[in-house]
């Protein structure tokens, strides 16, 4: 369990990080997880929003790591944005482990629903990497869109990739399977991954792409590294794709 939680979760806890990035206006939010569990995160709010949207973030550090992102998604894009810690991550509280993470990521939508004045299936649910497990988990139960960058089909898939000598796939308590899951989304999916992914091989990401429903779209990041920045092209097409949301 030791080895791999060590594997998969590598969470930078508060104070460090950047807590007050410049350009950027957000408000710090609290809110509880199903267990009681305190999670904090940042809510920047969009006069004119195109859609809401619930940003779940990848495996290591912590959501102000991410401040760029907040501040494309709210600048470039025009959407209200929730970017949140799950536990153990940052501010958040307690320690993280597969069930856990996908309750904060419930809390968190929940949140930004009631905040935004929206029905939860109206949120915009977005994950990058690991976040993308957690989009996926939440949208089985109904999302305006789904929109999943450099993200993978399940654990064991990853863990075949990064360790293919050991035998893991049995013994994995954590499984984050997102191609069984996606098969039970039926709305919009916008995907995208760099052809240069050294950690979530590209063609990782492609089998579960291919697993979802229509309507969907690929975007290929070319030359991406797992931990590049998306381009600024993408955006452009990001906001594109949510203007033909219904």
């Amino acid at each position: 369990m030791i080895l791999e939680e060590s594997f998969l979760f590598f969470p930078s806890r508060y104070p460090e990080g950047e807590w007050n990035p410049p350009g950027l206006d957000f408000e710090d939010v609290e809110f509880r997880s199903a267990d009681g569990t305190r999670l904090h995160g940042w809510y920047v709010a969009h006069e004119t929003p195109r859609a809401a949207i619930l940003f779940s973030h990848g495996n290591a550090g912590n959501l102000s790591h991410r401040a760029g992102t907040a501040r494309i998604l709210h600048e470039l894009v025009g959407a209200t944005v929730l970017m949140y810690d799950y536990r153990g991550y940052g501010r958040s509280e307690g320690r993280p482990g597969e069930q856990g993470i996908l309750e904060d990521g419930r809390a968190a939508r929940a949140w930004l629903a009631e905040r935004a004045g929206i029905d939860p299936r109206q949120v915009v649910l977005m994950g990058r990497s690991l976040g993308g497990a957690v989009a996926v988990d939440l949208a089985q139960d109904g999302a305006r869109a789904l929109v999943l960058e450099s993200t993978f089909t399940s654990v064991p898939d990853m863990a075949a990739v990064h360790y293919p000598w050991l035998p893991f796939r049995q013994f994995l308590r954590n499984r984050f399977d997102s191609a069984a899951k996606i098969k039970s989304f039926r709305g919009p999916l916008l995907q995208s991954h760099g052809d240069a992914d050294r950690i979530v091989p590209f063609e990782i990401g492609r089998r579960l792409y291919d697993l979802a429903n229509d309507p969907k779209r690929f975007l290929v990041i070319e030359g991406g590294d797992h931990n590049d920045p998306q381009p600024v092209e993408y955006y452009a097409e990001l906001a594109e794709f949510l203007d033909s949301l219904p």
